[in-house]
């Protein structure tokens, strides 16, 4: 933990010299009073500067925020005079429907959502990306008929709709030579996930972690599972509205500080920072050796961002989710600043 600086006071020699005759005629007492009095006023001046403050961020409580959960249990929100309110949403979908709503400040969500919003002409930016993933898995039930992906066409397949599992899902029928129209999409929120499959609701699902992997271990052999991302990962974005973001910077340097102070944590004891992730969101050993890899716990703001903002927004189009006909100006969406401030050789968006 780096405590926040205080300010420093000295005295020269010059006028050191000519406060002793002074100093030296003070009774004791006297004395005494005048030290506290400057050491009272040097810790209101310390103190002015930077007043706490409070943010509520909305978020799923899965791995993907990890560095927001270390940056909590090890208290960097409160060195960095932070009062942190979680507030938990069943994705990242709903968490910034939540923030443009006013239910919190900020929220995180795939780039995906970024997407939808700015295609939707919502005044949101992000200020950093806080993990790059691949966990998106796309299993069907052999007993309902899907054992090979061409067996796929006609099949009911649940997935949150208008998140980042549509993109995932289209592409990856795009690139195995099908289109999403091929399919019935059933609107499944990510908590009802494991029980439309396993009652027979849907006959597929386009499910992340930890639902994938509980599925896969509930049905064993009874499922057929392929990575959905194609390579392509995930960006879980701090996202909020560019209003709060313009009139909160020093809030959210600080909230950006401490998630630095975090990952700096991870990386010099990964050890117990995963330990840190499996007491909080109550993983298994096992769970957490199989999961862990699929992330890339770091701050960042990349160009790839960018790149991935416009070609999940040129899929948009073409498969007619969108009025929009053109790609929006992303750089418009991302707000550099902050993390700039914060961590520059973390940014690395041509402008």
């Amino acid at each position: 933990m780096q405590p926040t600086s205080l300010t420093t006071y000295s005295l020269n020699p010059e006028a050191f010299c000519l406060l002793m005759p002074i100093l030296s005629r003070l009774t004791p007492v006297r004395l005494a009073f005048i030290l506290l009095a400057i050491v009272g006023l040097a810790a209101c001046q310390n103190g002015a500067g930077e007043s706490r403050e409070s943010i509520r961020i909305g978020m799923e409580s899965t791995a993907v925020n990890s560095l927001i959960f270390i940056a909590e249990d090890q208290k960097y929100f409160d060195a960095n005079k932070l009062d942190v309110t979680f507030v938990e949403y069943p994705s990242g979908l709903a968490a910034v429907e939540g923030m443009i709503n006013g239910e919190v400040d900020l929220a995180t969500a795939s780039e995906f959502v970024i997407v939808g919003k700015a295609l939707s002409h919502e005044s949101i930016q992000t200020i950093a990306t806080i993990d790059k993933f691949l966990h998106n898995y796309l299993i069907g039930r052999k007993d309902l008929g899907i054992s090979t992906l061409a067996d796929l066409p006609g099949k009911r397949i649940g997935l949150p709709l208008k998140t980042a599992a549509e993109f995932y899902l289209g592409r990856f029928l795009d690139l195995n030579g099908m289109n999403i129209r091929q399919v019935t999409l059933v609107d499944v929120s990510p908590p009802d996930i494991m029980t439309a499959l396993t009652n027979g609701e849907v006959d597929a699902v386009l499910a992340w972690q930890p639902n994938a992997k509980k599925l896969e271990d509930l049905l064993g052999d009874g499922i057929v599972r392929w990575p959905a991302q194609s390579e392509q990962v995930t960006y879980c974005s701090i996202i909020g509205a560019q209003a709060w973001i313009d009139s909160h910077s020093e809030a959210v340097e600080r909230f950006l500080k401490s998630l630095a102070d975090a990952q700096d944590y991870l990386n010099r004891r990964p050890e117990d920072g995963r330990a840190i992730i499996q007491k909080r969101l109550k993983y298994d050993d096992a769970y957490l050796a199989a999961i862990w890899p699929e992330h890339n716990l770091q701050l960042s703001l990349d160009q790839s961002l960018i790149l991935a903002l416009e070609d999940e927004s040129r899929w948009m189009i073409a498969n007619g989710l969108t009025t929009e006909t053109q790609v929006p100006d992303f750089l418009d969406y991302i707000s550099t600043g902050a993390l700039h401030e914060v961590k520059p050789e973390a940014v690395n968006i041509i402008r």
